[in-house]
């Protein structure tokens, strides 16, 4: 087992956590250590030690060691946020892709539109002139649920009041900065 050392004498954090005397071959203690309580309590509230224990028992001891970091992981996004758990940071990162995708698109669209205009020079007016008013051609962004209550470094939008710009008003404020030759 990776990173387990042979315990001495005291009780490992599941154990101390349920006030219970730490067996010898007590499943959780090469998962939870002693100095991981806090650890065990997220696990314990969401799943329930004996879940837990079922869980590990079930598993092979070569992936325990990666369900019981699944299962704390699980568990803290789940008390972060306790109607979406890790789906909604999931579901937030993959919004994040979408609008990123939709910038890259745009900006894909505006070098393309500059290097042709810089190769004709009849091309470069026609360019300048529809700048303002064209918008880029992409497929609609999949709705996906909010996830106000989730606050992490991905979520920066959950502290401002202001409304959520459109895919226009997206577009609009792009093209306002400027090109610099």
């Amino acid at each position: 087992m990776k990173g387990y050392e042979p315990r001495s004498s005291s009780s490992c954090a599941a154990c101390k956590f349920l006030k219970r005397r730490c067996i010898p071959n007590c499943i959780f203690a090469p998962y939870f250590r002693s100095d991981e309580c806090k650890k065990f309590a997220k696990v314990h509230k969401v799943f329930g030690a004996s879940n837990v224990s079922k869980i590990l028992i079930e598993v092979p001891e070569e992936q325990r060691e990666d369900t019981v970091n699944s299962l704390a992981y699980e568990a803290e996004a789940r008390l972060r946020d306790p109607i979406y758990g890790c789906i909604g940071a999931i579901a937030l990162l993959q919004r994040k892709m979408l609008e990123l995708q939709h910038d890259l698109a745009i900006a894909k669209d505006r070098l393309a539109r500059y290097a042709a205009a810089a190769t004709t020079p009849s091309a470069a007016i026609a360019t300048s002139n529809n700048t303002f008013n064209s918008h880029v051609s992409l497929p609609p962004f999949p709705e996906f649920f909010s996830c106000n209550d989730f606050s992490d470094n991905f979520c920066h939008n959950s502290s401002s009041q202001s409304p959520p710009l459109t895919r226009h008003e997206m577009v609009d404020d792009f093209i306002q900065i400027p090109y610099i030759l």
